[in-house]
Parts: C-alpha cells; sequence; structure tokens
C-alpha cells in the first residue's frame, strides 16, 4: 500500500432512501451518535421512475430548510451527503448546498449538463460522480481534476434499496484503483457484512449501507461489525 492509500479515510455511511421527511428524521435518531455522515438518496422520477423526497412531497420541510427555518437533523454533529439520481442536476444542485450539504453526488448517467453541474460546486462542496455498472470508467477521465471521489453502483436498478449484489462491481472498483490510486472509492447498493470484504479487498474506501443497517433490529451492532472489517482490512493491507 503506498502512501496516498494509507492516507485515505476510512468510512461507513448510512444511506436513507426518504418517502418523505418523517423517514429521514427515524434514520437519523437510529445512528446518530454512531457515524459521521449520512446520505440521503434523491430521486426525482425521471433520472429513476421512483419518487423520493423532497420530489415526494409530503409537506413544506424542503421549503423550510431552503428559507434556513429550519436546519437538518443534527446538523451540528453531522455531515450530510446527496446522492442525486436526478436530471438536470445543473438546476437541483444549488438547493442541496443551501441546506447544508457537505458533499453532492452526481450521476455520469444524468441527462442534462453533468459538467456544469460539477463545475458550479467547485469550492463549496466535496463532489462525487456516480457510475452504473454499464457505465465505462474512461467517463472519470475529463472529470478527475474536478471530483473528489467515485461512488460505484453495485447494483443494476438504481433508486430502490435492497437489491442483489452486481459482483461486476469488484472489476469497477479495480480498474478505478489502478488507473487512479489517489481518488477515493465509495461503493453503494447491496453493501453488506457479506459483501464488505469483496468490496474492501477489491480497492473500496467508504462503504454506504441502507437496508443491511435499517432492516436490522440492532443498527448500531451492523456499523459496528462492517467498521471492524474496514480496520482489520486496513490493518492487514498496511502490514504487506
Amino acid at each position: 500500500m503506498n502512501k496516498n492509500e494509507q492516507k485515505r479515510a476510512i468510512e461507513i455511511i448510512p444511506a436513507i432512501l426518504p418517502q418523505d421527511y418523517a423517514e429521514v428524521l427515524d434514520k437519523v435518531d437510529k445512528v446518530k451518535g454512531l457515524v459521521s455522515t449520512i446520505q440521503i438518496d434523491i430521486c426525482d422520477g425521471y433520472f429513476v421512475p421512483s419518487f423520493s423526497w423532497p420530489y415526494k412531497k409530503h409537506d413544506d420541510s424542503f421549503e423550510k430548510m431552503l428559507h434556513e427555518e429550519i436546519g437538518l437533523p443534527d446538523w451540528q454533529d453531522l455531515e450530510y451527503e446527496f446522492d442525486l439520481m436526478v436530471d438536470k442536476p445543473e438546476e437541483k444542485v444549488e438547493n442541496f448546498v443551501m441546506i447544508g450539504a457537505s458533499r453532492i453526488i452526481i450521476h455520469a448517467e444524468s441527462k442534462g449538463d453533468v459538467v456544469g453541474a460539477i463545475n458550479s460546486l467547485q469550492g463549496k462542496v466535496e463532489v462525487g460522480l456516480a457510475l452504473n455498472i454499464a457505465t465505462p470508467v474512461s467517463v472519470i477521465e475529463p472529470l478527475k481534476d474536478k471530483i473528489q471521489f467515485i461512488q460505484c453502483m453495485g447494483i443494476n436498478r438504481v433508486g430502490y434499496q435492497g437489491q442483489s449484489f452486481e459482483p461486476k462491481v469488484l472489476d469497477k472498483i479495480q480498474e478505478i484503483r489502478a488507473k487512479y490510486p489517489d481518488l477515493m472509492i465509495s461503493v453503494d447498493g447491496a453493501v453488506s457484512l457479506d459483501t464488505a470484504s469483496l468490496l474492501l479487498d477489491a480497492g473500496a474506501d467508504r462503504l454506504v449501507v441502507g437496508s443491511a443497517i435499517f432492516n436490522d433490529e440492532n443498527p448500531g451492532e451492523v456499523i459496528s461489525k462492517l467498521r471492524e472489517l474496514q480496520m482489520k482490512f486496513y490493518r492487514f493491507a498496511l502490514q504487506n
């Protein structure tokens, strides 16, 4: 492992795909104090068929955040990354900056001005580029100096939690790690205690975990076990 690899931060990031703001509040409450960052998955009903908060509108919570009447839950202690599974991201990213995003993830396959959206975020938040299983790694090259990390999707059907693991993501992670050794790699989709070791061995840094955490009776125990796997892997890598 080279010096840059040693410096890469490892994280377990719970992922929330909320139907409404009440679900955001409920799930944040289950993991606060256990993690430093939470991912909120945003679906606009166009990039993927499903809708999530705030596009599946039940209340005015998002508008209140934009007007600084309320903040993201426990915003003093937590950082939030928003996975924008949306079309026309250039028209939407600024709202998520305004409500307090620390990281924003844009999908390479989004219809609209992906490059413009990424350019508009420079110096404001960390920027991630998400790649679906079938998307070639070559799309990274023209954007490599404008993004801080890659998010590899570990499932074929994005926008839905509880999907089955797609082993092809392992090859994609290995390819990215070989070509861009200094680039942080997150993995989202079908990350669990069963798949975590495979992903870490392939070269992943951050594990974004939804169903495996929130469908368990003890989310804290799952987080602890996943973190233990990460630490064991990195200790082993440092020794070799």
